[in-house]
């Protein structure tokens, strides 16, 4: 896709032609982690595209190995040690989290790498998920001392079943994309990470052909069902978050994993 270029930051470019829009995240140095910077900015994004009346779908797409290690250490320890940071940047996810399911575009995603965390999130909360066969999803908010509150326990049973996701967002662990897609977190599977980005885009063209109000109200619709179940679970989880955010347990986890030990957890 050669797009005309709409705008670019620090954290991301944006791009359209065909009735597409490309959100490519640009940051492969700090495997695109959601920092500060990258929430606004993605946000931003979202709300521009949100206003372009003439994109009908939007490609999520990422530089580098992996699509996003989610949230940054830096970021963690800041939000343990400044409450109003932690306070204002988990609104700034929730309000993410609802742009993503409140956006009437189609979002194709194209996983070339891992994608952990809130990076798992993000996808999740997406349309479509075409990921390399290499790729992996994870949320490991457990194992450095959160709660999975900013949208894990949402998109996850929503993807899966409530079973399933319990057994991974209990403990962390890295599922491979294969069994991603078997257990419905990856929509389409591609070989190589190389042929992840074609995939998305073509499949991003196949529904901007479509009846855009067809489409777009169809992702209305479905967004209700998301609305619904948001309502029961995402405030009460982000408050747990923010809760766990404030733990010796998290420091801990942050230090045992710098260390390249065990973690010895007080639960406080």
């Amino acid at each position: 896709m050669t797009g005309t270029s709409m705008y670019e930051t620090k954290t991301l470019t944006v791009t359209a032609a065909d009735h597409v829009a490309e959100i490519t995240l640009t940051r492969p140095e700090v495997m695109n982690a959601f920092d500060a910077a990258l929430h606004d900015d993605f946000l931003e994004a979202l709300g521009v595209l949100r206003e372009a009346g003439d994109v009908r779908a939007v490609v999520l797409a990422s530089t580098g190995k992996v699509f996003s290690a989610g949230g940054d250490f830096d970021f963690m320890r800041q939000g343990h040690d400044d409450p109003v940071f932690l306070r204002r940047h988990m609104d700034v996810g929730r309000h993410l989290l609802y742009s993503l399911v409140d956006l009437p575009l189609p979002i194709v995603v194209a996983l070339q790498g891992a994608a952990i965390g809130l990076g798992a999130t993000v996808a999740l909360a997406c349309d479509c998920v075409v990921a390399a066969r290499s790729a992996v999803l994870a949320d490991p908010h457990v194992n450095i001392g959160l709660v999975a509150g900013d949208g894990g326990c949402l998109v996850w049973p929503a993807a899966m079943g409530l079973l399933r996701a319990k057994r991974y967002l209990l403990t962390g662990d890295r599922l491979p994309a294969e069994e991603a897609h078997r257990f419905g977190l990856v929509t389409d599977l591609v070989d190589e990470p190389d042929d992840a980005l074609p995939a998305a885009r073509a499949l991003a063209a196949r529904l901007a052909a479509l009846p855009p109000l067809a489409v777009q109200g169809t992702k209305r619709a479905l967004a209700n069902v998301m609305r619904a179940r948001a309502s029961e679970v995402v405030d009460f989880a982000f408050a747990l978050e923010v809760a766990s955010a404030a733990s010796d347990d998290l420091l801990e986890a942050v230090a045992a994993f710098k260390e390249r030990r065990p973690g010895v957890y007080q639960g406080r």
